[in-house]
């Protein structure tokens, strides 16, 4: 039985989430790829280079985070709802695999990542009020650039970082996933207009998170 919640519900769930990504370690549920694999000296201009992408990944999961939340509150149906809080989750385990990744590479989170936060919890609020099938069309289109993403950095990355490389080729796999489930669920492909700018918030992202 699926269970029903109240606006206010899913306004504290939401905030609640919003703490929780923003302030607290996150907990993965699922093992991270580069688990049982060795760690590789790096010289120290490839291990800051390395340290850089994941950290724009894990703001590209902070993001995720916002914007499934966002849209999530404001779903018409229960199904969608679950579907979307669901693919939070696993973007959930994304976010602890780059986190604990970046330990490892000695290096820290953005500090600008409140920001992202609020900017893509209102995007997905603003998508998911239009419509459903809008909310889904910017699920597939933001997976798609995601995966587009990681696959430059794949081809960035040292060859000797083997962790970095096994985390983002399974988030890789699991983000088309994601866009070919938003698909099957009746996402509407956005306008031209629309993707050029996701496309330019995105440069402004990446390019300010690889340094802050």
């Amino acid at each position: 039985m699926t269970k029903h919640y109240s606006g206010v519900d899913r306004f504290i769930m939401a905030f609640d989430n919003g703490l929780r990504t923003l302030c607290k370690k996150a907990i993965a549920t699922r093992s991270s790829p580069a688990q049982n694999l060795q760690e590789s000296p790096l010289q120290n201009e490839l291990q800051k280079k390395s340290a850089a992408l994941m950290r724009i990944n894990h703001t590209g999961e902070v993001c995720a985070q916002a914007l499934y939340y966002g849209q999530a509150m404001v779903a018409s149906t229960s199904q969608l709802r679950v579907s979307l809080l669901d693919a939070a989750q696993e973007e959930t385990d994304h976010l602890a695999w780059c986190e604990e990744r970046i330990e490892e590479l000695n290096s820290h989170t953005s500090y600008l990542n409140p920001l992202w936060y609020v900017g893509s919890f209102s995007l997905g609020l603003i998508c998911g009020a239009i419509s459903d099938r809008w909310s889904l069309g910017f699920v597939v289109e933001t997976e798609r650039q995601v995966e587009q993403h990681l696959k430059e950095h794949l081809l960035k990355l040292s060859p000797d970082d083997q962790k970095s490389r096994a985390i983002l080729e399974k988030m890789c796999e699991e983000e088309a996933h994601h866009a070919t489930v938003a698909l099957g669920a009746g996402a509407m492909e956005l306008p031209d207009i629309v993707k050029t700018m996701m496309r330019a918030m995105s440069k402004v992202m990446t390019k300010t998170t690889y340094y802050l």
